[in-house]
Parts: structure tokens; C-alpha cells; sequence
């Protein structure tokens, strides 16, 4: 198999060292049927005893097509039985032979908490080769990069230990306090604006208000800004609309806030701080028009594109993020999650709706279920077994896929549950559109809730209706990212049994935190620690209301047969029927209960 080059070549060259990962690459791409069969080799042979393959069959066999006729296609649920063994401290080769070395928790929820991941201390070095091809592919499209520094809003979350003794993290926070980011060379795609002690202080108001300190005293020096997904980037600039006035006070004087305590950040923020009241009047000036259009380059007046994730759901966004960055690119860099890291962007500069990411050979070993579409009719909506899988050489395009997944740490082909569709080919390795997540039906920042979690909580909550003779006709939601932090709405259409009879206020607001304290654990934590989602709102409309949306939907070419009213929607048209109905609107009054770690454990 091809090796990577180390991060920098040996004279430090930025274009040598961007021209052997940009050949590293094209040579992968190239001969992607045979790096993926290598990896398949690798794993198995590694794994070769442990027991989940010693329990399916494999007994040894590191062949090809005994691994694709005999493992099953599993989903969480399938391995939780074994991902509860390593928790609870089981260190026998159960899924991996190597040492387990902590959990990824997953966005992901299963029963109503986060997916466990489990991975191995050498995915990390993996990681941090998708993180250097990055820069090779950027400079190809955006000219001298490595002249400046990007202003990255980046954050660690809380993490828990598991009965056994294994962290449980985030898989942005297991990178950023790990060696390899912490005591990373110098690399121009990760040098930032913000000091590592600001992206590893778990306060989040004293992370945001140092690391925006430092973006704003840097400001010339910024090319590029960005935050992992698009919410964050907004909040981040939400954040300097309320308090500007305190950062200015910082530059002008040369001092930090009292607010900001926290030891190790003071001291690396004071090596950078230097009284500026030039600079200080500057932000002030542009912080005290009415108008923030714009705002990205006038206060970075460098600045080259805008670097987050504004696909799937985060595509919302969008619009925000245009108004404030005057139009400036967009571009998404990456494909990631806690299961492993899959590709790169070849063309960053395209729209957000063009954007296709190639996979890297050698992260993992790819297959793709073809996913069945519910408008090709009752002939193509039959279940897909394991034998339908293709291999990532053989996916067709213009056709759509779930992800499947056989990693170094330890899954089997493992459904991901993202939905992609094949764009085009570098080389001989596919682009994919990423489509959605499956299932999900609500998501605001990096929660991610499906339509069955909802219906249960809304199910739990409507029971606060009963003593007042009243029930729940029908219901529907969307996710409202027109204020910031967005907020999950609820419309609810009741059925009272007689008019006469008032529903309190309290009543509804015990409603919308009891919907609250039903969702998962990643929602929760998104509201109570990150803050990046607002309370829950629930709008009672008029008898009726349903109706006329089913009216809608058949006027619009809807079979009367198969309609049923949707549990989440985005169209426009039908938001604005649903709140030109609103009689009366509550919001959640608390924060829902929310702890690190999973329920059985506690915190750490």
C-alpha cells in the first residue's frame, strides 16, 4: 500500500510537502480497487482471533469473499452487547486486537443516548492524514494560505469514564487533547488565531471569549475563518454581537477580562494581548452600525472563504452565513464522523450544493447499500441484504447508498446511516453528495433527532393535557434556525371536549420541558452546557389546521391514499399555513436535566 509522506518534507518545504501528498493521493485514488482489497487484507489479518469474527465464521479466513459472504451487515444495536462488555472493563480481543483505547460518543442516539465508538490509539495518526491533505487541495485554488492564519472557533465538550475505566468523548475532543494536535509541527492549515489553551478550556464562555479575543487582535493576519459546522460559526458571531463593547475594552488596555479565570488560558492570551486603541476604535466603529451585513470582512478584511460544514442540515444556515460574510466562498473542507474519517472536498471553492467529497482508500474499507427510494415504486422498495452491497469501485452514478463501514478499531461492516449519492469519480474513487442523515427528523447544531424518539416524547408530554378533558389531534415540528441559538417548534392541533375548558400556561410549558427532558442525551447537552439550542417552543393552531395542510399536499399532487401528515417540514408554504394559524405559543421555562456521561454511569 502507498505510504504517506510524513506531515512536512525534510527541507520544510510548503509546496514540496503539498506536492508528495497531492501524488500520495492521486496514487490511492488511482488504485483504489487494490488499496481497499489491502485494507480489507489488514484488518482481517490483525483481527484475525478475535472473537466477533471467530463467532460469525471466519475462523481465520482473511479472504475476500469469504468476508463478504459470511459477516453480517450489523447496525449499533446488533454489537451493543459487545461495546457493553468492553464498558464494563472486558479487555479480551473482543472486537479489536488491539487495545481498545477509549470510546467515540456518537451524535447518534440509541435509546436516547449517544453511540459508543470504540477506536484505537493509531487512528489518530489515520486522522491526521485526512487533516493534511487539506491544505495541499486548498492551495491549489486559494494563493498563499500559508501568509496568514485562520480564526477557527474550535471546542472541547465534556468526556466520562466508562465502568472499565475508558474515556468516553467526543471525537473532536479526543483529537484536539491528543499529542498529535497538541504538539503538532507547524502545518499553515493549523495555525490558528486561537491558542491551544483557549480550544481546551471546557468553560465554554471563557473558550469563546479568549478565542475571539485573540481572532479580533489578529485581525490582519486572518485569511480564513471557520468552526466545524455552520451553527458554530454563527454562534460565534452572535456572540461578539453581545459583547463586543467587553472584547474592545480588552484591546484598548492590553488586559483581559476578569470574567475569563482560567490560569493557563490568562497566561496565553496575555503573551499575545498588547494595548491596541487603534484597533479597539476600529471594532467599534464597524460593531456600532446598525447593520452587521457583511460584518466577516470588514472586521477581517483578509479574509479569503468561510471553512465549515454547510451540507445536510446544516445547509440551513446558509443564508445567515452569506448576510454576514458578504458572499464570501463557502467551503466545506471534510468527511467525518465518530465511526471513521471517510474524505475530502477536491473542488472546495464549488456552491454548498455541489459539493462532493472523495473517499480515501485507505481510511477503512467502504461499501455502499443501495438505498430504496420510496417514489420508484413497490418493485424497488423490497429490504436489501448483505449480498446487495457494492464495493467503493462498483457504485453507479447518480445512484444513492448507505454508508458501510469495516474500520481498524474494531466494526464490521457497519451501517453509518448516512445517505449518499455518487457525484462523479476521481480516478478510480467515487464522489459522493452527502443527502442526509438517515431518519433524522430534527436537528439544530450536532443533534440529531429521528421521528420516532420525537413521537415518543411528544406522546409523554401530551398526557399533561388529560386532566383538562383535552388530547392530541395531530402534531408536526421544524427546526426554527431563523433566531440564534435555533430552537426546535412544535405545532400542536387539540381537541378539547368542550370548549369552556382552559388549558394554563404552566400547563404547556410542563409540556415543552417534558418533550425536553425525553430527547437524547447530545440534544440536552446542546441546550444545558453548549447553549447552542434555544428553548423548545410549542404553537397550539386552530381545528383544522391539518387539514388544510392535507388539502395543500393534494392540490400539489399527493395521493389521498397514502397521505399522512408529516412529522417534520421544511417547505416554506407549509411553515407559513401553520403559523398563520398559531393561537397561542409556550416555550420550555427550564433547562432539561442533562449530566456528562451515559445515564447508567453517571458522570465523571
Amino acid at each position: 500500500m502507498p505510504e504517506a509522506p510524513l506531515t512536512l518534507s525534510d527541507d520544510g518545504s510548503f509546496d514540496e510537502n503539498n506536492k508528495k501528498l497531492l501524488e500520495f493521493f492521486e496514487d490511492i485514488t488511482t488504485n483504489a480497487d487494490e488499496v481497499q482489497k489491502k485494507v480489507l487484507n489488514e484488518i482481517l489479518s490483525r483481527n484475525v482471533g478475535v472473537e466477533y469474527l471467530q463467532r460469525h465464521g471466519l475462523n481465520g479466513n482473511t479472504d475476500y469473499e469469504n468476508f463478504k459472504n459470511i459477516l453480517p451487515v450489523v447496525t449499533y444495536e446488533d454489537i451493543k452487547p459487545d461495546i457493553d462488555r468492553i464498558v464494563d472493563g472486558d479487555r479480551s480481543s473482543i472486537l479489536c486486537s488491539q487495545p481498545i483505547s477509549e470510546f467515540l460518543t456518537s451524535s447518534g442516539t440509541s435509546g436516547g443516548e449517544r453511540k459508543l465508538m470504540p477506536t484505537v490509539e493509531e487512528e489518530l495518526g489515520r486522522r491526521s492524514l485526512l487533516y493534511s491533505l487539506l491544505m495541499p487541495v486548498m492551495d491549489q485554488f486559494v494563493s498563499d494560505l500559508q501568509k496568514g492564519k485562520g480564526m477557527y472557533f474550535l471546542f472541547i465538550k465534556s468526556e466520562a469514564k466508562t465502568p472499565g475505566g475508558l474515556l468516553a468523548r467526543p471525537v473532536l475532543t479526543s483529537y484536539y487533547k491528543s499529542s498529535y494536535f497538541k504538539r503538532r509541527p507547524y502545518d499553515p492549515y493549523t495555525n490558528y488565531t486561537s491558542p491551544n489553551e483557549t480550544i481546551l478550556c471546557l468553560d465554554s464562555y471563557q473558550s469563546m471569549y479568549s478565542q475571539m479575543l485573540c481572532g479580533l487582535y489578529q485581525n490582519t493576519q486572518v485569511l480564513r475563518v471557520g468552526a466545524v459546522f455552520a451553527s458554530g460559526f454563527i454562534r460565534a458571531i452572535h456572540f461578539l454581537e453581545k459583547h463586543w463593547q467587553l472584547l474592545c475594552d480588552d484591546i484598548r488596555t492590553g488586559t483581559l477580562n476578569s470574567q475569563i479565570t482560567d490560569p493557563l488560558v490568562r497566561e496565553a492570551v496575555m503573551k499575545i494581548l498588547k494595548p491596541n486603541p487603534k484597533l479597539a476604535e476600529f471594532i467599534e466603529i464597524e460593531c456600532s452600525k446598525e447593520s452587521w451585513k457583511g460584518i466577516i470582512p470588514r472586521l477581517w478584511p483578509n479574509t479569503k472563504y468561510v471553512d465549515v460544514i454547510v451540507t445536510g442540515t446544516m445547509s440551513q444556515y446558509i443564508p445567515t452565513l452569506n448576510y454576514y460574510g458578504n458572499d464570501l466562498p463557502l467551503v466545506c473542507t471534510m468527511y467525518a464522523s465518530s465511526e471513521c474519517y471517510f474524505g475530502i472536498n477536491l473542488n472546495p471553492l464549488c456552491k454548498p450544493c455541489e459539493v462532493a467529497y472523495t473517499l480515501i482508500p485507505t481510511m477503512g474499507f467502504f461499501e455502499f447499500l443501495p438505498v430504496a427510494r420510496e417514489d420508484e415504486g413497490p418493485e424497488k422498495s423490497k429490504p436489501y441484504d448483505k449480498n446487495d452491497l457494492v464495493d467503493l469501485v462498483d457504485v453507479k452514478f447518480g445512484h444513492e447508498y448507505e454508508l458501510v463501514v469495516t474500520t481498524y478499531a474494531g466494526l464490521y461492516r457497519y451501517r453509518v446511516g448516512d445517505i449518499l449519492k455518487v457525484a462523479g469519480f476521481k480516478n478510480k474513487a467515487p464522489q459522493f453528495h452527502f443527502v442526509c442523515r438517515k431518519n433524522v427528523a430534527l436537528s439544530i447544531d450536532s443533534d440529531k433527532t429521528d421521528e420516532v424518539e420525537l413521537h415518543d416524547a411528544v406522546v409523554k408530554a401530551s398526557t399533561h393535557l388529560l386532566p383538562f378533558e383535552a388530547s392530541l389531534t395531530e402534531y408536526t415540528s421544524y427546526a426554527d434556525t431563523s433566531t440564534i441559538p435555533g430552537h426546535y417548534v412544535l405545532y400542536w392541533e387539540i381537541n378539547k371536549r368542550s370548549d369552556e375548558t382552559l388549558i394554563p400556561t404552566l400547563v404547556f410549558e410542563d409540556c415543552c420541558l417534558t418533550i425536553e427532558e425525553s430527547l437524547n442525551s447530545v440534544y440536552r447537552q446542546c441546550r444545558v452546557s453548549d447553549k447552542s439550542i434555544g428553548p423548545l417552543k410549542i404553537k397550539v393552531v386552530e381545528n383544522g389546521t391539518f387539514d388544510k395542510i392535507m388539502d395543500y399536499a393534494i392540490s400539489n399532487g399527493a395521493s389521498i391514499n397514502q397521505y399522512k401528515a408529516p412529522r417534520c417540514v421544511k417547505y416554506a408554504p407549509i411553515i407559513e399555513l401553520l403559523n398563520s394559524r398559531v393561537v397561542s405559543s409556550y416555550f420550555s421555562p427550564n433547562y432539561p436535566k442533562w449530566v456528562p456521561g451515559q445515564k447508567q454511569w453517571g458522570s465523571s
